[in-house]
């Protein structure tokens, strides 16, 4: 063996090529930010915000957190702007121009958590854009010109938590939408110009049921009709839509002008009936109203507890009864030993004088 002595790296060696690894992979982030934009390399955010931008800038870091294109000059978006994203948690696209968002927008953003397009101009939403986001937590869609929202569009948020829809143009809306989100605790709809008529009914009781299990929700007021405006559609009685299933029995059962299959609306009725054709009965669908069922069951509370009162009182007066017919009867058997004996001594009495 020879006496060479070996050389080990010192401390200090690992620190300075440690250093100089962090400080290439920060100067490498700091060279993909794009020029108009400011990078924060501690919190990972890339601010793009009140740039006039007319699209998406390129070359944005990969392991990007929070993306800020607010006040810009969006008008349009590609299907694949953010589809180098995957570690994106908070976009935020507000006050832009934009009127119509591609389906595979967000298709890769299975991180995202929130999402504001506050302040634009979209008019419709495809039903499979809010598709893969199953950590999504606040949604803002607030400010834009939206009437409708596709059926299956909130589907895919079980994370979802707050979504607001104020200041849209939205007149109704299908219970069916907003039932697949059970975790939302607060929901905005306020300053929309509802139709408080037939097509608002069920989901009148769904905000009931959602209030009732403690959702929070700001006015929802009437527009129309001309009796409702101002009011709250949560304050309206629901015994004012029972007109909506009358208007459903007089539709089932009106004459059809137009010839069609069998079992539908608009088939007439058959001069002779078929024993071989049977058509299921639809049943009207008539959805629970939660104020009525409290409403209800604190009648049924009420009326048991008067009940339960006057047994009550019934029982107490037996017993009352009970305890002063023994008293009397105590007394009278007392009495009537006494009563023997003063009837003994007359008798002893009568004798003697007849003696004498």
């Amino acid at each position: 063996m020879s006496g060479a002595r070996r050389c080990y790296p010192s401390r200090w060696a690992w620190g300075s090529f440690l250093f100089c690894c962090l400080s290439l992979c920060a100067a490498s982030s700091l060279l993909s930010c794009p020029s108009l934009c400011k990078c924060n390399i501690s919190s990972l955010e890339v601010d793009c915000s009140g740039r006039g931008l007319t699209s998406v800038p390129p070359n944005i870091p990969q392991d990007t957190r929070t993306l800020l294109l607010l006040n810009n000059r969006l008008s349009s978006l590609s299907g694949k702007a953010f589809s180098n994203l995957s570690s994106l948690h908070r976009l935020d696209i507000s006050n832009n121009f934009l009127d119509q968002l591609p389906s595979q927008l967000l298709s890769d953003l299975g991180n995202l958590t929130e999402l504001r397009l506050r302040n634009n101009s979209i008019r419709s939403l495809d039903r499979d854009l809010l598709q893969g986001l199953p950590l999504l937590r606040r949604l803002d869609l607030s400010l834009n010109g939206l009437s409708q929202l596709p059926s299956g569009l909130f589907d895919d948020l079980p994370m979802l938590h707050w979504l607001s829809l104020r200041s849209n143009r939205l007149q109704s809306l299908d219970r069916v939408t907003f039932e697949p989100l059970s975790n939302l605790e607060t929901i905005q709809l306020g300053d929309n110009p509802w139709e408080c008529d037939c097509n608002l009914r069920d989901f009148k009781h769904w905000m009931e049921w959602f209030t009732y299990r403690g959702g929070k929700m700001d006015e929802l007021q009437c527009t129309l009709p001309k009796d409702l405006r101002g009011r709250d559609i949560r304050m309206v009685p629901v015994e004012m839509f029972s007109y909506c299933s009358q208007l459903e029995d007089e539709n089932n059962s009106g004459p059809a002008d137009k010839p069609g299959p069998p079992c539908t609306k608009a088939s007439p009725a058959p001069l002779e009936p078929d024993p071989g054709l049977e058509c299921p009965q639809r049943q009207r669908y008539r959805p629970a109203s939660v104020r009525r069922a409290i409403g209800t069951v604190i009648i049924a509370g009420v009326v048991c507890g008067v009940v339960c009162i006057m047994m009550v009182v019934a029982a107490a007066y037996g017993c009352i009864y009970a305890s002063l017919m023994a008293k009397y009867q105590r007394e009278l058997k007392k009495r009537q030993p006494l009563m023997g004996d003063a009837e003994g001594e007359q008798e002893e009495q009568r004798q003697i004088s007849s003696v004498a």
